[in-house]
């Protein structure tokens, strides 16, 4: 008599269908934390727009006495330039595969590619990842330069964030007040363990309570679009106001069925035609830029509004120092030194120093009416630049 048997879930696989959910699991979109937070300009008419800034303060003097002198003085205005870049890719989709598909995949590429947009202005702006020539150099090479880096204890602590030399105080510094900063998710975990002299948590009061990230109640955003780059900051804080931006094009979306799609080493990859392929094409053209106007706090534009937390081990940079010299080959002090968007000036030896990763920058140096541009690359080394305004 044989064994008892069944009819086993392989024997049947054959007949049983799987049920797909017509909902994709994937994590939240999230869009732009920097066009959240900045200032958004009215929509440029083309795609260079100029915004002048104060750049000189007048004086005021006291009369000496009842018959006395009034003394003169003067404003003066810079310009600061917006230059509206693109940020675009393409999605190719076999139609074949949207036929056969119970999921609207053409409204979710969308979105997310929108986030992916976000995410690379957002990597831009904060630490000039992949930037254009012409865009300013980044939020945090620019606080950099002018000395807003804080380098964090291990443990974290009070001081680093809003004691003397913290991260507040650098910006304060220059007469801005923050109003909202941008924070690693690691930087959760840093500030609920940071504990007063009792031992208390400064960042929670109790176990159920939500823990409230702020600091000197100022919001902490910890966006998830991947743009934060915890290698080169832990916490980036500032006045988010004097940041500010513009659309030339806002996100437009379009399908593509007769184009063909090339390689970056002009092969084609598709014929949409022939492939039975359609492709998504989203694009935005958009500007940003830091003006930094002169105040009776900051009189040389060269202290910022933003300033930064290292990780444990800080980016690597290289100095670029600069010497000008007049005619006579002697030291010129208060020289203004500019690259993408910082500002520095020399010291009574003539000289100022930049510190700067690898790449190729222009720097124009101006004093007294008198200008000299140049460009000049970083690579892997410290390096100098000598200017003569005659």
């Amino acid at each position: 008599m044989p064994n008892a048997t069944m009819i086993s879930r392989s024997d049947a696989e054959a007949l049983i269908q799987e049920h797909l959910y017509g909902e994709l699991v994937e994590s939240p979109i999230e869009d732009s934390i920097v066009m959240r937070l900045a200032r958004r300009l009215p929509d440029m008419p083309t795609g260079k727009a100029k915004m002048p800034v104060l750049d000189l303060l007048p004086l005021a003097y006291f009369v000496n006495g009842d018959n006395g002198q009034k003394q003169t003085s003067k404003a003066a205005w810079d310009g600061v330039f917006l230059n509206a870049e693109e940020i675009a890719v393409i999605v190719p989709i076999p139609e074949a595969v949207l036929e056969d598909t119970n999921v609207d995949i053409m409204d979710d590429v969308t979105k997310r590619v929108r986030a992916a947009i976000g995410a690379e202005f957002d990597a831009a702006v904060l630490f000039g990842k992949d930037r254009p020539a012409n865009w300013p150099l980044g939020v945090v090479p620019i606080a950099r330069n002018a000395g807003n880096n804080v380098s964090p204890s291990s443990p974290l602590t009070y001081d680093n964030l809003l004691g003397t030399g913290g991260v507040i105080a650098k910006v304060e510094a220059g007469g801005f007040a923050i109003d909202g900063g941008i924070a690693s998710m690691g930087m959760r975990a840093q500030l609920r363990g940071i504990k007063d002299d009792n031992s208390n948590p400064i960042f929670k009061t109790d176990m159920q309570g939500a823990t409230p990230y702020a600091l000197d109640g100022a919001p902490l955003h910890f966006p998830k679009n991947g743009s934060f780059d915890t290698a080169i900051a832990q916490l980036v804080v500032g006045d988010w106001s004097q940041l500010v931006w513009a659309m030339r094009k806002d996100i437009s979306v379009k399908i593509l069925d007769q184009a063909v799609i090339q390689n970056p080493d002009g092969s084609i990859a598709y014929n949409l035609a022939q492939n039975d392929m359609i492709a998504l094409r989203v694009f935005i053209r958009c500007a940003w830029a830091l003006p930094n106007p002169v105040s009776p706090l900051n009189p040389d534009r060269v202290l910022v509004p933003f300033a930064y937390l290292e990780p444990a081990s800080a980016q690597t940079t290289y100095t670029l120092t600069f010497t000008v010299q007049d005619g006579s080959s002697n030291a010129i002090e208060g020289a203004r030194i500019e690259i993408g968007g910082s500002k520095l000036k020399t010291n009574v030896s003539g000289q100022a120093v930049f510190k700067l990763t690898n790449g190729t920058y222009t720097y124009k140096v101006s004093k007294d009416g008198k200008t000299s541009e140049g460009t000049k690359t970083i690579s892997s080394s410290n390096t100098t630049q000598s200017v003569t305004l005659a």
